[in-house]
């Protein structure tokens, strides 16, 4: 990026536009040299007597969607050893470039002569490119009902650190901005409006903006906490109503993140000691509280993931070199709810369906399944009856096999059956074209074993869908022995197409993502057998950021389910089966009917309108208490790395090949304790040569299933990270 970022221009009214347009890029993103170009041309324009007002847009159909974060890594590294003080000098500047828009020249003391600031967004405006408008004086926002407002620094673990939280909370109060800070919800213009967030939303905003400037007064430029008798919307923490506030959004903070997530906490005491302090040194506050953050290596770790790993990969960073794979038209066999949520990703996508039951009854079931989403999208306002029409008219459910003639793409998503899988591939490939992509939606099954069904092996692939599909963002993909880099590329494509994010792995027994999940499950099942209270195993589960504990995770998949996979995981195994102390468990709660909340009883008592209650009080009958239980840090150690050896294994055994997927697979497929950045990045926030220490601990104490993997015994002897060994830099240099 250059200082080309920004251009200005002055109209014969006096009016300056300065126009941001990053060149080559798609969407507008702030760095550094392009902020000291704004600033520049902000001095310029307000030193200019012929200049009356400013309004500052975008050249693009957004106007911007953030910071480039490498900036705030670059900021750490250019400060040597006091990176702190690095990030604080930073981010004050640009805290000083934002109050000189937001001030516009105007006398300290009189708050007069100042010059009208605007902005327009013709678009999307999120994160910093909400920050650099709430400074000026008057937001205009064309109406355009795609575009997205707001500031989603909390899902990546910051929050937003350019005034963007002070000034928030100055103009909503601290109840009405909560949502769009602690939730970094987004909002279309028109709801932008209406909660206050903007002020105008109109057909043509450069006009509306260009006539409001030249009649701007000195009171219409003015912000409310810059003036004289300012009082915060809702009250101050001193305040009745707003001590009832900050007491509530604490309760509210903690309920949520279980103090798990760093930025949550951080936000919130910037927000409580900033409304208690003048308008300058509230900025202060926010920026000494978004470098604690930003010091933190979880907010290092879950930026890394969450954000720069998952786009790398949702833009295909290890698809194959192979010509564009768009899919144009994909047979969906089996309309249970995969393949039922399979049809409805990819109609809402565009792409022709064919979905095939062997009853016309089931196949028109699994669109009706379509159909009822889109009726709760219309209630909700999310979607139209137009787009629900325009969807459903690409669905064709038949049982007819000569639909899937012309198709590309097949995703096969029957009964969990080898052999009922073997049927369906041979009866399809009879009928597919030669070049059509076949892939298998299973959970367990090897890939290999299932292409021996096919005619076409290389041609044969696993797309691992999560369910509920429509909901869940992450796909994995998994190469068979024979799998090509086309069947690859189709499935990558595929699942850009479906606005999903990828994993590809190599196959294995549970691939990467049930491999690391059922040890989870089975830890927590291990300590009920051992005494330990259910309670305590959940809790230090969530209080570690996973979305629920294993127990009631059982629950929720069922009993049945578990007994299922523990029979067959035995029988493949023989004598090597390491978990009967687990089936000990599974198989009592199977024989006491209690499936989980599918049968109104499993580890949790359930109401008769499924609401759970309380643990099944009949499990310490069964498994005693122990007198003395076990410390928190003991039960988290047990449940974190009984997930994270098996994920090192995976990549010791080359099932993953890239660690990127390992940490993103984590987080997006099981909810693995986001804020730490998945496994791998877990792993180096505590060290290889204490990760390698505790698991000697471990083992010693419950067995070899806490054994060291050598990978990570000769990366803790040299004290070595993951990501400097294996991250993407590394492998680039390698």
């Amino acid at each position: 990026m250059s200082a080309s970022d920004f251009t200005m221009n002055t109209d014969t009214q006096g009016v300056a536009t300065i126009t941001w347009d990053c060149a080559g890029k798609s969407m507008n993103v702030l760095s550094t040299e392009a902020l000291m170009a704004l600033d520049g041309f902000i001095d310029k324009a307000l030193a200019d007597d012929a200049v009356k007002g400013i309004i500052i847009t975008s050249g693009k159909k957004d106007f911007a969607g953030g910071m480039d974060l490498n900036v705030l890594g670059k900021m750490r590294e250019d400060a040597g050893d006091n990176p702190a003080q690095g990030l604080f000098d930073g981010i004050m500047q640009m805290h000083g470039a934002l109050r000189k828009i937001e001030r516009a020249g105007m006398d300290a003391k009189t708050n007069k002569g100042g010059k009208p600031i605007a902005s327009v967004l013709p678009g999307t405006a999120v994160g910093i490119g909400l920050e650099i408008p709430l400074a000026t004086h008057r937001i205009f926002a064309a109406n355009n009902p795609k575009a997205k407002i707001g500031l989603p620094e909390i899902m990546v673990g910051i929050f937003p650190g350019a005034g963007g939280t002070t000034r928030l909370v100055r103009k909503l109060g601290a109840m009405n901005a909560s949502p769009f800070l602690l939730q970094g919800k987004l909002s279309s213009p028109a709801k932008a409006k209406a909660a206050g967030i903007i002020d105008e939303v109109v057909d043509d905003p450069m006009a509306a903006a260009h006539a409001w400037v030249l009649s701007a007064t000195d009171a219409d430029i003015l912000k409310p906490w810059d003036a004289k008798g300012y009082k915060m919307p809702g009250g101050a923490p001193y305040h009745p109503a707003g001590y009832m506030t900050f007491v509530g959004a604490s309760a509210m903070v903690n309920a949520q993140t279980q103090g798990a997530f760093p930025a949550a906490k951080a936000l919130l005491s910037a927000v409580y000691e900033g409304a208690q302090v003048p308008f300058d040194t509230a900025l202060r506050v926010e920026a000494r509280w978004f470098v604690n953050v930003l010091m933190n290596p979880s907010s290092s770790a879950m930026i890394r993931s969450l954000f720069l790993n998952k786009e790398a990969l949702e833009k295909g960073a290890n698809r194959p070199d192979a010509p564009d794979q768009r899919v144009k038209k994909v047979g969906v066999m089996g309309a249970g709810m995969m393949g039922a949520g399979i049809a409805l990703v990819s109609a809402m996508a565009g792409i022709e369906v064919v979905l095939i039951d062997q009853a016309q009854e089931s196949a028109d079931k699994g669109k009706a399944y379509v159909e009822t989403y889109l009726d709760k999208g219309i209630a909700r306002k999310k979607t139209t009856p137009e787009k629900k029409a325009a969807v459903l008219g690409l669905i064709n459910a038949t049982t007819d096999y000569s639909a899937l003639s012309d198709a590309d793409l097949i995703i096969e998503a029957v009964f969990e059956d080898p052999k009922i899988k073997a049927i369906v591939t041979k009866a399809v490939e009879d009928v597919i074209p030669e070049d059509c992509i076949f892939a298998t939606n299973t959970s367990t099954l090897p890939i290999s074993d299932l292409a021996k069904a096919s005619k076409r092996p290389e041609q044969f692939i696993g797309i691992h869908f999560f369910s509920p599909v429509e909901k869940m963002l992450l796909v994995e993909i998994i190469k068979g022995a024979e799998t090509g880099d086309r069947a690859v590329a189709k499935s990558l494509d595929y699942v850009r197409q479906i606005r999903k994010t990828p994993i590809v792995v190599n196959d294995a027994r549970f691939f990467y993502a049930n491999r690391c999940i059922i040890p989870y499950l089975n830890e927590g099942l291990r300590m009920v057998s051992e005494g330990v209270a259910p309670a305590l195993i959940d809790n230090a589960a969530r209080q570690l950021g996973f979305p629920v504990g294993p127990l009631q995770l059982v629950d929720e998949t069922s009993i049945d389910l578990a007994a299922k996979i523990a029979r067959a995981t035995k029988a493949a195994m023989g004598n090597a089966y390491p978990d009967s102390v687990v089936d000990d468990v599974v198989f009592f709660m199977e024989g006491e009917g209690r499936m989980g909340r599918k049968a109104n009883a499993g580890f949790f008592d359930y109401d008769d309108k499924g609401k759970r209650g309380l643990y099944w009080a009949g499990l310490a009958d069964k498994f005693p208490r122990l007198d003395e239980q076990p410390t928190l840090q003991e039960v988290q150690d047990r449940l974190m790395f009984s997930q994270v050896l098996e994920a090192v294994r995976a990549l010791e055994e080359g099932v993953l090949e890239d660690i990127r997927e390992g940490d993103v697979g984590a987080i997006l497929g099981w909810g693995f304790a986001p804020w730490s950045g998945g496994p791998f990045s877990w792993l180096d926030i505590i060290g290889t040569p204490y990760a390698a220490e505790r698991c000697d601990q471990l083992s010693a104490k419950y067995g070899a299933r806490f054994a060291t993997p050598a990978l990570l015994r000769e990366m803790a002897d040299d004290r070595e990270s993951f990501y400097s060994r294996f991250g993407p830099e590394a492998t680039a240099a390698a």
